[in-house]
């Protein structure tokens, strides 16, 4: 049996902290490796040592095997945890490892290469019984033997990449005619993002829930599995919410999936942590998707039901130590929920946002666990995926779980960039995730469309006047006469215009007028205690908590009970006047790299078609014509990095012709 005592951790962000956090618990020294864009992050503070391996993409860094090989030589290191995504799942890289003399914390090349491709596992899992997803995944990869094929599966079907996951490389078709464009951009997708763009087609199972199982095994030819996590919630066919146990397996139900995880395990001899994961319909029919050969990113969950530490296991298992538990001996108790915090803005189709975060608040309480990788100040950039930590909580049963989650996401402070928290406790509480009624399409039946908006609530906007005023006297201040009305002006996400007056009495609090959507309403306000950026105060004899942190550009952020807006103060003296694009302009809705143009100027587009690719956060965006019109200009070529809101093309609408007369 080896002893592990340097562990380089190939990867970055909350996963490269979590598995620093074992590496601590075991005495076992961790070393980091970091982009030139994650020079600062959290992963290469708290680790004991770093090494930069290469500049901001990830293709110069996180995907440089031989800078990752080099940096565990110069560190000394004995072991190279992959942790997820990157290189976790490539057999070359777990090769690469071994012949360097180094333990990879993972399962074998030959695993890993089998399972690798979705293609192959699904070949081996048919020979073995296990019940597959109809399809196509034949080695011929031409257009036309796909069109063929997907006329005999019969539409809607999925196109998916053979190798990966992480919902890169896939697209739902629901017509013949869109399927050329999807394998096109299935495959650029695949290829940036795993380096392969082999691709296999699938019946759509709907409605289905997505069930996977947690398998463990050993060097010595045990494998166990630890229980289900129900992955159901998902967007862009990413996870986003997962709980354990499922609402919707029985004990019998729950006993022949585990035993079919396990005996994809014993095919091929797998070893360490990996997850089986199967669809589920309506009638308990479940079929085999595939292996991730590593460890999940919703593994806290099972920890939370089991009490284990998974990563514990990765490291005693890469030890050669055999499982500490059989299968009878492995025992469940409660419920977990995770909810994973992205960078997106729910309200345009969970496009990725960039930023720096001004302000990171975790949650505290009973049952609750923060995995993440920022902090305070942390940039999120265009580079790496947009998840940015995970909330976890554990309760007695399913209700108390929801109930500590809910409560959990409303004390969690991300300040700075648009985010998916609010989106997550409407997802939480809506009725049907309520009742467990889950299925892989919950979101686009339930909460496609997005409510109608609200004024922004008038604590918020009394927070960001009185914390403005407040701050001003921290300063040299001196007003002329300081009895008069203080008058501020707002804008707020929804365009509307608020307007405050806040009139300061002798005791130090203030008669407010607000006027907000035709409204106004009149209010007494008085600060407690101001520390910036907290702000406790009294209105209308409501004792409030604030956070308000100022941003560039006269813009704030206000969180007030749970929920957060952003306002930006209207200066009262004229601003210098912008440039005016025409009325055709299509801009960039993030920064991003752009993929190819698809467009020339003097073209005829039509409504819908796709101009223009945009590549951000290992996605890509599809830049449509609004309506159907000529191209005048294009902004920016292949290979061109553009910021948000960038201009890109400008286009001029097709001029209906007149009636005869």
């Amino acid at each position: 049996m080896t002893m592990i005592r340097k562990v380089l951790i190939a990867n970055r962000g909350e996963i490269a902290c979590r598995v620093m956090r074992t590496c601590r618990s075991m005495g076992i020294a961790t070393v980091a490796v970091f982009s030139t864009a994650d020079a600062r992050a959290r992963h290469v503070r708290e680790a004991d040592e770093a090494i930069h391996i290469g500049d901001s993409p990830a293709t110069a860094s996180y995907l440089n095997i031989p800078a990752l090989i080099e940096a565990a030589r110069r560190s000394g290191a004995d072991a190279v945890h992959p942790g997820y995504g990157f290189l976790a799942e490539n057999a070359d890289f777990a090769a690469a490892c071994l012949e360097a003399g180094l333990i990879f914390i993972g399962p074998t090349p030959e695993a890993i290469r089998r399972m690798g491709s979705k293609r192959e596992a699904k070949l081996l899992m048919q020979a073995a019984g296990v019940p597959t997803v109809p399809g196509y995944q034949g080695e011929d990869q031409s257009d036309a033997t796909f069109i063929s094929e997907a006329d005999k599966i019969d539409f809607p079907l999925m196109v998916k990449a053979a190798a990966g996951g992480g919902g890169k490389g896939m697209r739902v078709v629901s017509e013949a005619e869109a399927l050329p464009e999807a394998l096109a951009a299935a495959r650029r997708e695949a290829l940036s993002a795993f380096g392969d763009d082999t691709l296999i087609l699938e019946q759509v199972i709907a409605p289905a829930r997505h069930v996977e199982f947690q398998i463990f095994g050993d060097q010595h030819g045990q494998i166990i599995h630890l229980g289900e996590r129900e992955c159901s919630i998902q967007r862009r066919h990413q996870k986003i919410i997962e709980e354990t146990p499922s609402t919707a397996l029985t004990p019998e139900l729950r006993q022949h999936m585990g035993e079919a995880a396990i005996t994809v395990g014993r095919q091929i001899d797998y070893v360490n942590a990996g997850t089986v994961e199967f669809l589920l319909d309506e009638a308990g029919n479940f079929y085999f998707l595939e292996v991730n050969t590593r460890l999940q990113v919703e593994h806290p969950i099972t920890e939370c039901v089991t009490g284990l530490d998974l990563v514990r296991w990765q490291i005693e298992v890469a030890e050669g130590r055999p499982l500490p538990l059989s299968q009878e001996e492995v025992r469940f108790s409660g419920h977990a929920i995770e909810c994973r915090v992205y960078a997106e803005d729910p309200t345009n189709n969970f496009l990725p946002a960039t930023g720096d975060i001004l302000l990171w608040r975790e949650p505290t309480g009973d049952g609750v666990r923060v995995d993440a990788g920022i902090a305070s100040g942390s940039a999120v950039s265009i580079y790496y995926d947009p998840m940015l930590a995970k909330i976890i909580a554990y309760g007695a049963d399913r209700a108390e779980a929801l109930r500590r989650m809910d409560r959990a996401l409303s004390q969690t402070t991300l300040l700075g960039l648009r985010n998916n928290i609010a989106f997550l406790r409407r997802v939480l509480f809506h009725p049907e995730h309520i009742a467990g009624h889950l299925s892989t399409s919950f979101i686009e039946q339930h909460l496609s469309e997005q409510p109608d908006q609200f004024p922004t609530p008038a604590p918020a906007v009394l927070a960001a006047a009185l914390a403005r005023e407040l701050a001003s006297r921290t300063a040299d201040y001196w007003r002329n006469n300081p009895n008069a009305p203080i008058r501020s002006r707002f804008s707020a996400e929804n365009s509307e215009e608020i307007v405050v007056r806040l009139t300061p009495h002798r005791d130090g609090s203030f008669h407010t007028v607000l006027q907000q959507a035709g409204n106004e309403t009149t209010h007494l306000i008085a600060p407690l205690d101001f520390a910036a950026p907290d702000l406790r105060f009294s209105l209308d004899g409501r004792v409030l908590h604030a956070i308000v942190v100022e941003a560039p550009q006269h813009r704030c952020w206000v969180q007030v009970d749970g929920s957060a807006y952003i306002l930006t103060w209207i200066s009262p003296l004229p601003e210098p006047g912008e440039h005016r694009e025409g009325q055709g302009s299509l801009r960039a809705p993030m920064p991003g790299n752009v993929r190819a143009v698809l467009a020339t100027v003097g073209q005829q587009v039509r409504k819908g078609e796709t101009l223009l690719l945009l590549e951000a956060m290992k996605m890509e965006h599809s830049i449509r014509a609004p309506y159907n019109g000529v191209i005048t200009s294009i902004a920016y070529q292949p290979g061109a990095m553009v910021q948000a809101d960038a201009v890109l093309l400008e286009m001029a609408a097709e001029r209906e012709e007149e009636p005869y007369k």
